[in-house]
């Protein structure tokens, strides 16, 4: 079973549990009671209501309980309907099988994507601008890292919305629920560059350090080589990271992305 019907099953069994109430339940075996042969108005007035009551009551709490279904839990300043436009890109063979932000192994496979600043295990639906197809995705990996995308798609993903010839394509993000345990959420870094050679990587922290000395360089294996990363600050809001980006921009002539650090 995958992890999208998983949550359609479960989501129409929590609704079908939750709508029977105690309420429901009493006028149910009240009206059954009124209604066995043999019983007058008059006996139907005397019969013992609050024992029915109570019964009501206990059946409903037990058929909640016994559903098995736990509520789904949400930390604090969850994204919960966020919506964003912009580019979408997929990333497929060269990463299948690689660890992803979330620890789990990528599989191009399987209905997933990568955002830079979206709770890991975000649920989220996305439409072509252009086609009008739509998919359903799961976040769990940290991406794209170049300027002017939102998205990146494993290749199922990129198929279901048919981009997978043309590359990219416009489309609209969704966050429509969440998987997975409730957890803090990372804080925010801005990616100012990205290099092969590790000595300009060491050049570029030198150069950013007067305006974010807590910068660091992050070592990461892709399919066309090893890359040093230089990343700077630690912000707790998106608008405080992009307001850092424009200012390295603006001074340092660097063209930063914003992103969750999840380690």
């Amino acid at each position: 079973m995958s992890w999208l019907e998983a949550i359609v099953i479960q989501t129409r069994t929590t609704f079908h549990v939750v709508s029977f109430s105690a309420v429901e339940i009493y006028a149910v075996l009240n009206w059954f009671s009124s209604s066995l042969p043999g019983r007058s108005n008059k006996s139907q007035s005397d019969q013992p209501r609050w024992l029915i009551l109570l019964f009501s009551t206990v059946l409903a709490g037990t058929l909640t309980t016994c559903s098995g279904i736990p509520k789904p839990t949400y930390f604090p300043g969850y994204p919960i309907g966020f919506i964003e436009r912009g580019v979408a890109s997929w990333y497929g063979p060269g990463f299948h099988g690689n660890k992803t932000a979330n620890g789990e192994r990528y599989d191009m496979h399987q209905l997933t994507a990568a955002h830079r600043t979206l709770p890991l295990g975000s649920i989220a639906v996305v439409r072509s601008m252009s086609t009008g197809r739509k998919v359903t995705v799961r976040i769990n990996d940290r991406g794209p890292f170049a300027r002017g995308r939102v998205l990146d798609l494993s290749l199922a993903g990129a198929n279901a919305l048919g981009m997978t010839g043309s590359g990219t394509d416009e489309v609209e993000l969704q966050v429509v629920g969440y998987q997975g345990r409730a957890a803090e959420i990372g804080f925010l870094r801005v990616q100012v560059g990205s290099f092969s050679d590790q000595q300009n990587a060491l050049n570029l922290l030198e150069r950013v350090k007067p305006l974010y000395p807590g910068g660091r360089i992050q070592i990461v294996d892709l399919p066309e080589g090893r890359r040093y990363r230089v990343q700077v600050g630690q912000f707790s809001k998106e608008s405080q990271a992009e307001a850092a980006a424009a200012h390295l921009e603006s001074t340092l002539d660097l063209q930063g992305v914003v992103f969750r650090d999840d380690s």
